[in-house]
């Protein structure tokens, strides 16, 4: 396993651990900053994974896979534990994560008929704002509570265009083969 995969590996074994301090009871200050820490260092594995694989020409099919899925879970993770604290909107997390399954199932249907379907830039993009999103609704700081409802909205809102956009630049893959 290359490095590459090796950090996407990682980022998936630090989210229960960002989890368990994020909800740790009772719920301290310390605890939620350990838990931005550990949000942080996930989410830049995630940079840092992309560019050496890059880079150096580490480029796999488990890469192109795991590090979508792990960016996955990661954030979705992060927002479900931001409804129990309440704050996002349990309606925004769940076109979210409706958003992510029918990718998995699009990426699922690629993969039975050979194909591996890579991120796109509306993908990294909505990656990108989501997890900001998540530092600045993690860190709570009252003076950023505009910029982190206008942050919340821009992600959702690429959220939806990144389906479309995955959608229509992938549509033959639900062609049947059998046609």
């Amino acid at each position: 396993m290359n490095l590459p995969n090796k950090l996407t590996m990682f980022r998936i074994i630090l989210i229960p651990f960002f989890v368990v301090f994020l909800l740790a009871q009772p719920a301290g200050a310390a605890s939620r900053w350990i838990a931005l820490a550990i949000f942080i260092v996930a989410s830049l594995t995630d940079l840092l994974d992309g560019k050496i694989a890059r880079k150096y020409n580490l480029v796999t099919n488990f890469g192109k896979f795991m590090d979508p899925l792990a960016d996955k879970l990661l954030v979705c993770s992060a927002m479900i534990c931001l409804i129990q604290l309440g704050q996002i909107p349990a309606w925004i997390v769940c076109i979210i994560i409706a958003r992510e399954f029918a990718i998995s199932g699009y990426r699922l249907i690629a993969a039975e008929k050979g194909s591996v379907i890579a991120a796109n830039y509306w993908g990294k993009f909505k990656t990108t704002f989501q997890m900001i999103m998540v530092i600045l609704m993690i860190a709570d700081i009252p003076q950023l509570r505009i910029l982190t409802a206008v942050i919340m909205w821009i992600a959702l809102v690429l959220t939806v265009i990144s389906l479309v956009v995955y959608i229509v630049q992938n549509k033959d893959i639900l062609k049947d083969t059998n046609e």
